[in-house]
């Protein structure tokens, strides 16, 4: 009987039962990971999103809040002058110096002071946006001219820059409506001077103890800052921010469009409706098809809508002022914004789920050889035996269990051949020997099975080894030659940057085909880009040997993380990291950072943990600088610079020892003892968490068995000392 055709069972192959329950299990794995990765990634987008518009809308609010209540003050402290006699209505001249030194110390346009005779007083920025004074004195000089003058160091009128003609300030919004209303109130109108065509105006009238009219105090803000910080705030890539009034016109906006538009040289106030950014435009629309008007909005609102089959997000802020304002704060972002870097990244698995699967695929075809071919073997052979030919020996194998049961196998057979030798001297003692060496070979089956069932997860065991060995192997090869390859790059391109430099020095005007060759190309900006271009693709490739470097711990187990680096390393690379905060800004100048560095060796450490601890303090430094930067001008700040200075040593030998200081405000002693507490913080909500600096002195203290200590001084600055033994 034919045992390959026994039963009614159809037969599966071995290397079928080898390849495909491996390559499902990896399929399985990597598609329900990749699944709930990317839902959890949408929700996260939609957490980010909903977080992200009411951090943006709640800063706006603030700033707003921030910058119209400065009007509001200054009207107010003018008119408590009138009041108590610091500044009389008729002495022009010292009203105007008055204003001038208001002009130094308070971020507004214009103050202006009208009474109702035609006597007018002012100080603000001109069209060469340099503060200047200017008065009209009817009574004296008999006519209704403003002069404008350059004033000194003082607010004293020096050189006469300008005359307008019989000005009747008394016509004008923020005179005329503040006196009709009698109470303090706002106006929002086009500024005449550019380039700072609309503004609104915080006005106040002042009367005496007869409730007689003395004058109107006007405040003047360009609402141009308030789209500067707009677009400061930069929500995302392509996000929009925007206030309106409840008319729809457009207060200020992120986007580079102004609030308004020419016609026929008149400057005209601009409809969000109107607007020429898609955004604003379709963000309003559907505001308005929404709520039917935008007086409808009452409370804040988040919302989302479709655009191009795309979603966006929107949250809708009213704010109110006590003097009358009545604005809608628009936060608009694009889904695609936060979806970006999640879709890229479902790419990338999905292309490196495949390429594991073809290696997965590979490595079990090869290893299901491996081990179907000697059984095979001993298959036929069996066959052979069951039909009659004892002459039959089995190959050794590679693999040492097959090789164990081959070699049984032989013996079996030797053995049969013994067997069927004596049966044919002995028909006496046929049916015992039979039964004997039916027995052993029943023994033999038995053991086969279960070695064969033994074999079977031993190589599934090691060929997953065997895969994550290999994908390591295979990504860091290429990996390395990329890497080894920058460093030569590096040098070809610097050696060729010189040598432009060198040929510009001594060729300072080539060709005309040249110069318009170096401007198409941009050269300037090549030269300065490239090398950071080069930079930043070697701090890639480093870290994809980090990655490498996992999947080799994950095959091998025998690296550990704590290892001696580079302490200035990481120091200069957190730098880096933070380059933009350090950079100048239009509020102030870049932030210096001087590195006194030491002679240091390689010190045994955690990097990655001691890299956060530096993030953390350098961060904090920054937010000092920045809240002192608050009641400083930009002179003052240029006269007096922002310094973080960072200083290296090596302390008796045996300790490592990092100093970070910064000039700023300093901390009072009280705050010093809590600094490392954990969820204390002295930044407003939703600035901090209060866990940088714990986590900072836990990485420092517990993890590396060293100091961490704050000095400050109020009005000097804040200096932390970090002290990490060499091993």
């Amino acid at each position: 009987m034919n045992i390959r055709h026994f039963g009614k069972t159809k037969a599966i192959g071995l290397q079928v039962i080898l390849i495909v329950p491996f390559v499902l299990q990896i399929i399985g794995a990597v598609g329900i990971v990749g699944y709930l990765s990317f839902r959890n990634g949408q929700k996260a987008v939609n957490d980010l999103a909903s977080q992200l518009r009411t951090e943006v809308s709640s800063r706006i609010d603030q700033h707003l809040d921030s910058q119209l209540n400065t009007a509001r003050h200054l009207a107010q402290v003018n008119a408590d002058a009138f009041d108590v006699g610091l500044i009389a209505p008729k002495d022009l001249d010292n009203v105007a110096r008055f204003f001038w030194k208001q002009m130094q110390l308070f971020n507004v346009g214009y103050i202006s002071f009208g009474a109702p005779r035609g006597e007018f007083a002012g100080s603000g920025y001109y069209i060469d946006r340099n503060i200047v004074v200017n008065t009209s004195n009817p009574t004296q000089r008999g006519n209704r001219n403003n002069y404008v003058y350059k004033a000194d160091s003082q607010g004293n009128k020096t050189t006469l820059i300008d005359i307008y003609k019989n000005y009747q300030f008394q016509k004008e919004l923020w005179y005329s409506n503040t006196v009709k209303a009698r109470k303090p109130t706002w106006v929002l109108y086009q500024w005449e001077i550019t380039p700072y065509p609309l503004a609104v105006s915080a006005n106040r009238p002042i009367y005496n103890k007869n409730n007689q009219l003395i004058g109107v105090i006007g405040i003047d803000q360009r609402l141009s800052q308030i789209s500067d910080f707009l677009r400061q705030i930069k929500v995302s890539k392509s996000g929009r921010t925007f206030i309106v009034e409840r008319s729809g016109l457009i207060v200020a906006s992120s986007s580079n469009e102004q609030p308004f538009k020419l016609i026929n040289n008149n400057p005209e106030r601009l409809n969000a409706l109107e607007s020429s950014d898609r955004l604003i435009q379709s963000t309003s629309q559907y505001l308005v098809k929404h709520f039917g008007d935008f007086n409808n909005i009452k409370d804040t609102q988040q919302l989302d809508f479709w655009l191009n089959k795309e979603r966006q997000f929107v949250q809708v802020l009213p704010w109110k002022d006590e003097w009358g304002l009545d604005w809608l704060v628009v936060v608009a972002v694009p889904e695609s914004d936060f979806m970006g870097q999640i879709n890229a990244n479902t790419r990338t698995t999905i292309l490196l789920c495949l390429a594991a699967l073809g290696v997965a695929c590979g490595i079990g075809v090869l290893t299901s050889g491996w081990i179907a071919r000697p059984i095979l073997r001993l298959n036929r052979a069996s066959e052979a035996i069951t039909s009659g030919n004892f002459d039959q020996a089995v190959q050794d194998s590679r693999i040492q269990e097959l090789n164990a049961l081959a070699n049984s196998f032989n013996h079996m057979a030797t053995q049969l051949r013994e067997s069927f030798t004596a049966l044919e001297k002995s028909n006496a003692e046929l049916e015992d020997r039979v039964e004997y060496r039916t027995g052993e070979l029943k023994n033999a089956l038995s053991e086969l099975q279960r070695t064969q069932s033994q074999i079977i997860q031993s190589e599934k065991m090691s060929s997953l080894g065997q895969l994550v060995a290999g994908v390591a192997h295979e990504i860091n090869n290429p990996v390395n030659f990329i890497h080894g390859n920058l460093v030569h790059t590096q040098e070809y391109t610097q050696d060729l940057l010189e040598f432009v430099q060198l040929y510009q020095q001594h060729y300072p005007n080539p060709a005309d085909e040249i110069q318009i060759a170096a401007e198409e190309i941009d050269l300037e900006f090549l030269q300065e880009d490239l090398p950071k271009m080069l930079s930043s693709m070697k701090m890639g490739t480093d870290r994809i040997r980090q990655i490498v470097l996992s999947l080799r711990n994950f095959s091998r187990m025998d690296e550990a993380e704590f290892k001696p680096v580079d302490i200035h390393e990481g120091i200069n690379s957190t730098l880096l990291i933070l380059q933009h905060r350090l950079k100048d800004r239009p509020e102030r100048p870049s932030i210096e950072v001087i590195q006194d560095y030491g002679s240091l060796p390689l010190v045994e450490c955690y990097a990655g943990q001691l890299n956060q601890v530096f993030m953390n303090i350098l961060t904090n430094a920054i937010d000092a600088l920045e809240d002192g930067n608050a009641s400083r001008t930009f002179q003052d700040i240029q006269a007096n610079p922002n310094q973080i200075k960072i200083m290296t040593s090596v302390v008796d030998g045996r300790w490592v020892q990092i100093a970070i200081a910064d000039n700023g405000p300093g901390m009072p002693q009280d705050i010093q003892q809590q600094i490392f507490n954990p969820f204390f913080t002295t930044k407003p909500i939703g600035k901090g968490t209060g866990m940088g600096m714990s986590i900072s002195y836990q990485i420092v203290t517990e993890k590396h068995n060293g100091k961490l200590e704050c000095f400050s001084t109020v009005g000097e600055g804040t200096q932390f000392v970090i002290q990490i033994p060499i091993r």
